[in-house]
């Protein structure tokens, strides 16, 4: 994204400025006292950035989810430059035989290169969005690709069978999960013991990254998110331009 930091900066400065300025002449002063809501998990707040759902966990503001109107973008030539997937894919030192969970695989642009390195094992490309799996669906019958396999997952589980799997990939995608935990849960289960977890995420920590700011994580919270769901951290790579490269594993 080429956008300035002062643009993605005035529309949450203007959020705020109008729910301030309604809080000071709304007629019912419990508007400016109430509380954030608090479950067992995450907390709700009606002040937040407009690029989020006003939904916290662990400190943590969950992003709005891209659509499927925004597969272009995923499917941008210039990522080829910037994100480095071919790099980031020898880095998963992927075994022939490897089921590999591509969650939220969108329009499959990880999990149609995946499937080569993975000619005895599959590609699992899971994603919530009906009309990404179609696209998947196209793709993998024009390309006649028989191992990647399309799942329809729901926000808080990713229909994975117990388990049975390998390594489960992120990328750009676990800051929009709508229920964290419970995702997270469900691919652990689906882990094998032993089996990892990679997430590329975008570096919080540089401000130099013109990224959304809640569609960037540092790695003290992707940390402590996944310690919250009981898996190890193993390493941090930072050889990709803007991204984190993490790795964690089922004990």
């Amino acid at each position: 994204m080429s956008k300035s930091l002062y643009q993605y900066l005035s529309p949450i400065l203007y959020s705020v400025a109008v729910i301030l300025l309604g809080c000071l002449f709304n007629p019912d002063p419990t508007l400016a006292l109430t509380a954030p809501k608090v479950d067992s998990v995450y907390e709700y707040r009606t002040l937040h950035s407009p690029d989020g759902i006003g939904k916290f966990y662990l400190g943590r503001e969950i992003a709005q989810v891209m659509g499927h109107q925004g597969a272009g973008w995923l499917e941008r030539p210039s990522r080829e430059t910037s994100e480095q997937p071919e790099q980031a894919i020898a880095a998963l030192n992927l075994k022939p035989s490897d089921i590999v969970a591509d969650i939220g695989a969108g329009t499959g642009y990880f999990s149609f290169r995946i499937s080569p390195f993975v000619t005895q094992g599959k590609v699992l490309a899971v994603d919530v969005q009906p009309e990404m799996l179609e696209l998947i669906n196209f793709v993998k019958t024009q390309e006649n690709i028989q191992n990647v396999e399309p799942i329809l997952g729901t926000e808080d589980h990713p229909n994975l069978p117990e388990s049975t799997v390998d390594l489960a990939l992120m990328v750009d995608a676990y800051h929009e999960f709508q229920y964290p935990q419970e995702m997270m849960q469900g691919i652990v289960k689906a882990l094998k013991s032993g089996g990892r977890v990679v997430l590329l995420e975008y570096r919080q920590e540089n401000p130099l990254i013109f990224i959304k700011g809640l569609h960037k994580m540092s790695e003290k919270q992707v940390k402590k998110e996944m310690a919250a769901v009981g898996l190890n951290w193993k390493e941090t790579q930072d050889f990709l331009p803007q991204q984190h490269f993490l790795v964690f594993e089922k004990p």
